[in-house]
């Protein structure tokens, strides 16, 4: 007997094959039977009329913490996703030393910093219990709705060993062999691989560059190469060209680093804009020196512009731009006084608009920022107004406008930038970036920066889009790179298509409706702290491992998901 069946739908599977109309049993937790079945079921259901894909598979999130407060990685889940990579940008909360106990509240003031997470959250949400990272894994097995495959981040493994002088210290001999020993004890413990960052933007709680950034290339070759002695292994990598455009020896570095370990290595996020043509050939330039030198370079790009919200008054993208951390880190009295200062203001715009402001610049056009919420009577009816019209309005330069609307609410005030690549030609050209061999749908960041941006209901937003916005690509070719395309990359076993014999990660969706919901400021974090969060729209189910997690957006109490461990859960990918 079978466990469900889902009679009727129109079953796009994965393949980019045509869709066809037919019936899935499930029994097991596996794909039993597709085509007309007759065969006994304790339940079934009419899905005439809806689209029947595998699980949508997110290769770039950072659920390490959220998971165990909201086991059901929301609102990925409910747009569809069932698979997530974690483990990113070489931030993980484990392995923690036992012998250093502070351990912990360093990694919880670095993730809330460089990852923009709730720091009550964090501290009253997870369990800490751990040390070694496969007491990680163990703590999250059995507890989980999604199925999470996990890296192992270098910060972590620097800490551990180094203590404080991760920070700006280079490891001896005995203890970089420390480090190579407690990474393979996490890869047998089930790791995906290796994460780190190098990345100009990421610093830890104390302000200072985080542990990773300090390493040398001999220490990231040495971890890279280990990642190669594990079987169905991975490397995600960040640097500071990642934000705009490769240097020489960042392209190096990274196709040294995959040729080592003979793994793919997959780096977030390329950025797409008719204005700057010169930067997807750079970026993408990597990925064919890797394949010249025998590994394999993988660029991560959104299918979507995800909105951002801003402030003046707490930590954002715009304190990333070079010169403006220092002046929007000062206490808000004395911040407000620089910003007023129009000399200040004056060096600010130039450093925002210079070349090293790379991607950042993209959020420097003040006049076409939005006004969302407001705290004051000064402000009343300026929310979802543009600055550029209050500011022609008020005779004031935009960024001189916007700081003073931003000042009359003690810079509380909610601000939203209009993207500026939203143009035919920016969209043309990531349809046509969309084919490249070593470009991959995703980076969402879904469980990180969670006041500010969004990311998670890609999934539904793309495919929404496909079938009756801008149709860049037909319903079958889009559901493919959701699904196979990261399997494949991961080298996932029996999931991301749906076949007989597969694992049960189904999302059943009505294609006239399919969409992501408005995102919305909602307080439901431990200590009520605030995160966004997206509606489903359209989508009707979402099963994993073939027992039902969400039922028209709302999630049904299972935790059916699987924490994936490399090796039993993945086949290498190999790069030779």
């Amino acid at each position: 007997m079978l466990d469900h069946v889902i009679k009727g739908a129109t079953v796009v599977d994965g393949t980019g094959a045509p869709g066809y109309v037919a019936d899935v049993g499930i029994r097991d937790g596996r794909i039993a039977a597709i085509g007309i079945i007759t065969e006994e079921a304790r339940t079934s259901e009419d899905a005439t009329g809806l689209v029947l894909a595998p699980g949508f598979v997110d290769p770039h999130t950072h659920y390490d913490a959220q998971l165990f407060w909201d086991p059901y990685a929301t609102p990925s889940l409910n747009h569809g996703v069932t698979t997530v990579a974690a483990g990113n940008c070489g931030f993980t909360l484990a392995p923690l030393n036992p012998a250093r106990p502070d351990d912990a509240d360093y990694t919880r003031r670095m993730m809330s910093k460089v990852e923009g997470m709730s720091l009550v959250a964090l501290e009253e949400g997870a369990p800490w219990s751990w040390h070694g990272f496969g007491e990680y894994l163990d703590a999250l097995e059995g507890r989980i709705a999604v199925n999470a495959g996990f890296m192992v981040g270098h910060c972590a493994l620097r800490r551990y060993v180094m203590g404080a002088d991760a920070i700006g210290g280079q490891p001896s001999d005995a203890q970089l062999w420390e480090m190579l020993r407690l990474f393979h004890d996490a890869m047998d413990a089930g790791a995906w691989g290796f994460s780190t960052t190098q990345s100009s933007t990421h610093s830890d709680g104390d302000g200072q560059p985080v542990a990773s950034r300090h390493a040398g290339p001999a220490e990231l070759l040495a971890l890279s190469k280990a990642v190669g002695e594990h079987e169905g292994t991975q490397i995600e990598a960040i640097v500071a060209g990642c934000l705009d455009q490769f240097s020489d020896d960042e392209i190096e570095l990274f196709v040294e680093m995959s040729a080592a370990a003979g793994r793919p290595l997959n780096w977030n996020v390329l950025t797409i804009d008719s204005a700057v043509p010169e930067r997807v050939p750079r970026q993408l330039f990597a990925s064919e020196q890797a394949r010249k030198a025998g590994g394999r370079v993988v660029a991560l790009t959104m299918p979507i512009l995800t909105p951002m919200n801003m402030s003046l008054g707490t930590f954002c993208a715009l304190n990333l731009i070079p010169g403006w951390g220092p002046i929007l880190g000062l206490p808000v009295p004395e911040r407000i006084a620089e910003l007023r200062d129009a000399d200040v203001r004056a060096e600010m715009l130039r450093r925002a608009g210079s070349r090293e402001a790379g991607v950042f610049r993209r959020l420097t056009n003040f006049g076409r920022y939005v006004i969302g919420d407001t705290y004051s009577e000064a402000n009343r009816g300026l929310t979802g107004r543009v600055v550029e019209d209050i500011a022609a309005e008020r005779g004031q330069e935009p960024f001189q406008c916007l700081v003073e609307i931003c000042a009359a609410d003690e810079l509380r005030t909610v601000l939203w930038p209009m993207p500026t690549d939203n143009d035919p030609a920016s969209w043309a050209l990531r349809a046509e970036t969309w084919q490249h061999e070593d470009v991959l749908l995703g980076g969402s960041d879904a469980g990180a920066h969670l006041d500010r941006m969004c990311g998670a209901p890609y999934t539904t937003r793309f495919i929404g889009d496909c079938l009756r916005g801008r149709k860049l690509v037909g319903l079958e070719q889009a559901v493919k790179m959701l699904t196979d395309d990261p399997a494949q990359l991961f080298g996932l076993r029996e999931r991301g298509r749906v076949q007989e014999g597969f694992r049960a990660d189904l999302v059943l969706f009505d294609p006239e409706r399919i969409e992501a919901g408005t995102a919305t400021l909602v307080h439901d974090l431990p200590g009520d702290s605030p995160r966004l969060d997206s509606r489903a729209i359209g989508v009707r189910a979402v099963w994993v491992n073939g027992v039902e997690a969400i039922r028209d957006d709302v999630v049904t109490g299972a935790v059916p998901g699987k924490v994936l461990r490399s090796g039993r859960d993945t086949r290498t990918v190999s790069t030779r």
